[in-house]
């Protein structure tokens, strides 16, 4: 049997805290060994625990994530896990395994756990044979909405929409709007979503009728962009 891969989550949010959890507990090479609130217990845990990789959240209280990477003589692989786009360059300059933004999608996840074997191993990760498959774990993902990751059903969202730096999911139950670039949340969404216009990303499963200028939704007309009405149009026909 391979060695396992020994894994520290640090993050001051017990959210993200938990969907990283859940994430590694679907991979058998990967072992969790603590998880932990701030710099200074990670350091209490490294001096104790042999870690391999840590999966490091950058701003938080104390010192923050960049800060105790450059204090560690002999740091393990990092992966930083952050809401914030602005580190990405300081933190790459560090040589680390990944860079990913919150809210973390099991398909992102599973990338980054690649990119460590292909860097350290030569070697492709799998899933291992947990219950909750990679597809059920793809069914959801948690969003930062006024500091809270707010759990969001793919299936219940009717279509997503541009709010310049910012975008407002429109659910069954709810609107949501999440600080993200509409072009990064696509990345994010299964293939059953579809970008009509540089404003609106939509939910195909929701389509209640459409016309050459528009798709309705729950009631709701949305405009098909002159740029995407080619591909969207030759899309629904299909």
């Amino acid at each position: 049997m391979s060695k396992k891969i020994r894994c520290l989550v640090v993050d001051d949010e017990p959210l993200a805290i938990k969907l990283l959890e859940k994430h590694i507990q679907q991979f058998s090479q990967l072992e969790l060994v603590a998880s932990c609130w701030n710099a200074v217990q990670a350091f209490e845990i490294l001096k104790t625990k042999e870690i391999d990789l840590i999966f490091l959240d950058i701003q938080m209280p104390g010192l923050n994530g960049i800060e105790f990477v450059k204090s560690l003589q002999h740091p393990p692989a990092i992966i930083f896990t952050t809401a914030y786009r602005e580190y990405a360059v300081e933190s790459y300059e560090l040589d680390v395994v990944d860079y990913l933004l919150k809210p973390i999608t099991f398909n992102r996840f599973f990338k980054s756990i690649n990119k460590f074997f292909d860097k350290n191993n030569n070697k492709e990760i799998t899933s291992s044979s947990s219950p909750l498959t990679a597809e059920a774990a793809e069914s959801f993902i948690y969003v930062n909405t006024n500091r809270r990751f707010v759990k969001i059903q793919f299936e219940k969202v009717w279509y997503v929409e541009s709010l310049k730096d910012y975008v407002r999911i429109h659910t069954e139950e709810q609107k949501i709007m999440t600080k993200d670039k509409i072009s990064e949340f696509e990345k994010k969404l299964p293939d059953y979503f579809i970008r009509i216009h540089r404003s609106f990303i939509i939910n195909i499963k929701k389509i209640t009728a459409f016309t050459q200028h528009d798709i309705e939704i729950n009631g709701e007309e949305i405009p098909i962009g002159i740029s995407y009405k080619k591909e969207v149009i030759a899309f629904l026909k299909k």
